[in-house]
C-alpha cells in the first residue's frame, strides 16, 4: 500500500501489524539509516524487525527508549497523547497510558530491563489487545567505538479474527433484528 494508511476492507489483523510496525519504525526511523522487514508473517502471528544505527552512547539509547512519551506518534495512542504514556523499566514494570476521567492502559509489561544493553516487554499493543494474541518486544543495544546499533523486534502470535470489520458488523446487525 502505497500510502501506507490501512484500507476500510483491510482484515483486522493486517491493520494492526501496519499502525504497530508504524509505531515501532517512528522511533528508529528517527534513527536514520533505518533497516525494516517483517520477518514472518502467518494467519496466526508476526514478526517484525527494525534495525538502526544511532550516533550516541547505548546508555543515551536506552534512555529515550524507556521514555516512549519522547518518540511514539500520539495518533497511536488511546488517549490522542504520547505525553500520557510511561514505562517503569524494571521486571514487572508496566508500559502504561493515562487516559481522561481517571482511565488507564496497560500496553506491555516489562521482563527484562539491562540498562544500555536490552528490554524485554509482553503483551498486545493496540488493537491486538482486543484478540487473543500476545506478543514479545525486544531492543538490543550494541555500544560502537562511536555510537550504538539497535535491533528493534516485535513477535505476536495467538488467535487473529482474519473477517473484515465491515462483514462483522453486518452480522450483528442482521442478528440484533433476528432477535
Amino acid at each position: 500500500m502505497a500510502t501506507g494508511v490501512p484500507s476500510q476492507s483491510m482484515p483486522r489483523s493486517r491493520k494492526a501489524q501496519i499502525a504497530i510496525g508504524a509505531g515501532l519504525a517512528f522511533f528508529l526511523a528517527c534513527a536514520g539509516g533505518t533497516r525494516a522487514a517483517v520477518v514472518s508473517s502467518a494467519a496466526n502471528g508476526f514478526e517484525v524487525r527494525e534495525e538502526a544505527y544511532v550516533a550516541a552512547k547505548a546508555d543515551a539509547v536506552y534512555a529515550v527508549i524507556v521514555a516512549p512519551s519522547r518518540w511514539w506518534d500520539s495518533a497511536h495512542t488511546f488517549s490522542g497523547s504520547a505525553a500520557n504514556l510511561t514505562l517503569d523499566a524494571h521486571a514487572g514494570g508496566c508500559w502504561c497510558e493515562t487516559l481522561a476521567g481517571g482511565g488507564t492502559v496497560q500496553h506491555l509489561s516489562v521482563v527484562l530491563a539491562i540498562p544500555g544493553k536490552m528490554l524485554r516487554l509482553r503483551g498486545a499493543l493496540g488493537p491486538l489487545q482486543g484478540l487473543g494474541a500476545d506478543g514479545a518486544m525486544t531492543w538490543r543495544i550494541s555500544p560502537l567505538q562511536d555510537g550504538s546499533d539497535v535491533e528493534l523486534t516485535y513477535a505476536v502470535g495467538g488467535f487473529c479474527q482474519r473477517r473484515p470489520r465491515q462483514a462483522r458488523g453486518s452480522r450483528r446487525r442482521r442478528s440484533r433484528r433476528a432477535g
